[in-house]
C-alpha cells in the first residue's frame, strides 16, 4: 500500500485519512498549525498514522492530497511535491478566499492554478464536490451494487490511473472528466457539486451516486458564460 501525505487535515482531510488507514495505507498528516495539533487524530488512527509539517508530509508521500483553502495555495511546498501525484480538493469561495479575477471571468480553474503553482507535480482534481459526511458514509467495497463514483480530471494519464487505484482502495469508482481544464464541471454552484450524493436538497442524508448518476449531473453543468 501507499503512503498518503495530507496537506490539510480538516473535514475532508481527516475523513480521507480514516478511509486510507482502513484500506491499509499509511498516512502522514499535516496542517498549518503544527503537528502537535493533530495528536488526537493520530491517536485515533493508530500506528499507520503520524503527524508532520507540510513539507515533511509532501516529501514522505507516494500520493499527496492538498486540501487547504485556495487563499493558502502559495503556501504549498512546491519543491517537496515535485514529481508527485497530487490530489487537489480545493474549491473557490470568494467570500473566504477573496476574489480571483481569472476565476471570476472563468479564464482558468482552481486546479489549473494549483498546477501552475505546483509546476513539477502531476495534479488530479478529485474530492472537491462531495461533503466529508458523504465521503465517509458512501465508501463501499468493489462490486457493491450501491458503490459511488467520484469525478477526476487531470492532464497526466498515469497520474489519473494512480488516483483511480487509490479511489478503488478506499471504496469508490472513478469518473474521468478528461483534462484538468474540465474540472470546472464539479465546482461550486454546478449541478455536480454535492447534489449527486444528496437526497434531493438534503445534503445531510447521503445517497449513493454511481457513474451514471454522477455523469448526468456533470453533463448538466454550465459555466456562467454558457447561460
Amino acid at each position: 500500500m501507499s503512503t498518503i501525505g495530507l496537506l490539510g487535515a480538516g473535514h475532508i482531510g481527516s475523513t480521507l485519512a480514516r478511509l486510507a488507514v482502513a484500506a491499509g495505507h499509511d498516512v502522514v498528516l499535516s496542517n498549518s498549525r503544527g503537528p502537535e495539533t493533530l495528536r488526537d487524530l493520530v491517536e485515533e488512527l493508530g500506528p499507520q498514522a503520524c503527524a508532520a509539517t507540510p513539507p515533511e508530509a509532501a516529501k514522505a508521500a507516494d500520493l499527496a492530497v492538498v486540501t487547504v483553502p485556495l487563499m493558502a495555495l502559495r503556501d504549498l511546498p512546491a519543491e517537496e511535491l515535485a514529481g508527485k501525484v497530487v490530489m487537489d480538493t480545493i474549491n473557490y469561495y470568494p467570500e473566504r478566499d477573496g476574489h480571483v479575477a481569472a476565476l471570476d471571468d472563468e479564464s482558468t480553474t482552481t486546479s489549473e492554478l494549483v498546477q501552475e503553482h505546483l509546476a513539477d507535480s502531476r495534479v488530479v482534481k478529485v474530492f472537491n464536490n462531495i461533503t466529508s459526511g458523504a465521503l465517509g458514509a458512501l465508501a463501499r467495497p468493489a462490486g457493491a451494487p450501491d458503490r459511488s463514483a467520484l469525478a477526476i480530471a487531470g492532464d497526466d494519464a498515469d497520474a489519473k490511473a494512480a488516483v483511480t487505484a487509490f479511489l478503488d482502495s478506499i471504496g469508490y469508482d472513478a469518473l474521468d472528466l478528461g483534462p484538468l481544464a474540465e474540472g470546472w464541471r464539479t465546482q461550486r454552484d454546478t449541478a455536480a457539486y454535492g447534489l449527486p450524493y444528496a437526497d434531493g436538497d438534503d445534503w445531510s442524508h447521503p445517497v449513493p451516486a454511481d457513474a451514471a448518476r454522477l455523469g448526468e449531473r456533470v453533463a448538466a453543468a454550465r459555466r456562467y458564460r454558457d447561460m
